[in-house]
């Protein structure tokens, strides 16, 4: 009989790691030099006051479990979004989402669908359960929908589609999604992943455009929709891990069966409920972003690198060499931006919208570090 370690499966040994971005107190330790981070697509402006003031309450009773059910947090989701409160799954932020809607539809011999340059724990999450990831080519750094549509075989159980895409900061319109979804067969999943909807929904407004119609569909009761949303984005949450899924209350039903009980803390829920109520500092915070980005799109230009206009609270860019080697000269400035080179993506950087000191801090850098264009 072989040994114990030698029995892992196949598929779990093929697995990658999922590698962060740097912390500031881990960059700041290796390198002595005081630290912004750009790295994580966080919250610059921080959690709501109301949130943090919910947090220190909900400390004292962290002796107890929490609401399995997060009930107070899940009645106010619904009653927002015009949903019956089992229209709504809440989960360890929407990683512990994908990771459930997973376990729960793939097993080996079937398949994910999305597309390449998107979310690096996209093909963590399906290869961990024995399935096989499918990605596209991406046409204008966009997801191409109609290869997507295209590669949907007998075998596919999930398509994820990020909206806008991380990490390229693009986003296709509700009457794009209306079209793919009327291409849709039934046995096929259609996950929506909505984690930049603030930030999408403003850019979009600013565009012309409509965003997402997505809980339209919810609404109406199509089973094989699912939408994902996040409080670790525009509500500042990151660090406590709180996500949500907005689908047909059989399904969330099934992954109840698979989510570990307690997973979200009574802090977290707390905090999000706190959140949600603080519109001002939503508001504060997309308004930050929009101005964030309207200022850094003419500095990349400037310094002459090409930069994807972003529906998100990031921006995609790309160097003129390989983007770990990029990512440590900007290490050693002071500022933490994400390479791609994870995704597969050799010169690719992304860097997250900060306050207007940050992002100063972030082109006096850029500036000292890329090659000028010659100019006559």
């Amino acid at each position: 009989m072989k040994p114990l370690l030698e029995l892992i499966p196949d598929h779990i040994r093929r697995l990658a790691t999922y590698v962060p971005g740097k912390a500031v107190r881990q960059a700041q330790r290796e390198t002595g030099i005081a630290m912004i981070k750009l790295a994580s697509n966080e919250n610059p402006l921080g959690p709501s006051p109301r949130a943090v003031e919910a947090i220190r309450a909900a400390a004292a009773e962290v002796n107890l479990y929490p609401d399995n059910e997060a009930s107070d947090l899940r009645q106010e989701l619904a009653k927002r979004h015009h949903l019956a409160p089992e229209n709504i799954f809440l989960a360890d932020g929407s990683l512990g989402l994908l990771d459930i809607l997973a376990r729960t539809l793939l097993t080996p011999g079937l398949n994910c669908i999305t597309s390449e340059r998107s979310f690096i724990s996209y093909p963590i999450v399906t290869r961990a359960a024995g399935a096989e990831l499918i990605s596209t080519p991406m046409r204008h750094d966009s997801y191409d929908l109609d290869a997507i549509a295209a590669a949907i075989n007998d075998r596919t159980r999930v398509v994820i589609l990020a909206n806008p895409n991380n990490p390229t900061g693009t986003m296709f319109d509700a009457d794009v999604t209306e079209r793919f979804l009327s291409r849709a067969p039934d046995h096929v999943l259609i996950v929506l992943d909505e984690a930049y909807y603030d930030f999408a929904t403003f850019f979009a407004a600013q565009r012309g455009v409509t965003y997402t119609r997505s809980l339209d569909y919810v609404r109406a009761g199509r089973p094989n929709v699912l939408v994902l949303r996040t409080f670790s984005k525009a509500h500042g949450l990151a660090g406590l891990r709180l996500g949500y899924g907005c689908g047909h209350p059989e399904l969330l039903q099934y992954f109840g069966r698979l989510r570990n009980a307690f997973s979200v803390s009574a802090v977290a829920q707390a905090a999000g409920l706190a959140a949600l109520r603080d519109e001002e500092h939503i508001r504060r915070t997309v308004e930050n972003n929009t101005a964030g980005a309207a200022w850094l799109m003419p500095r990349f230009s400037e310094i002459g690198l090409r930069a994807v206009e972003t529906s998100a609270n990031f921006i995609y860019f790309e160097v003129e060499e390989d983007a770990n080697v990029f990512a440590r000269k900007m290490l050693a400035e002071g500022v933490i931006v994400r390479s791609l080179v994870p995704w597969g993506i050799s010169n690719g950087i992304r860097v997250t919208i900060g306050t207007p000191d940050q992002n100063d801090k972030f082109v006096d850098a850029l500036r000292k570090l890329v090659r000028q264009p010659v100019t006559s």
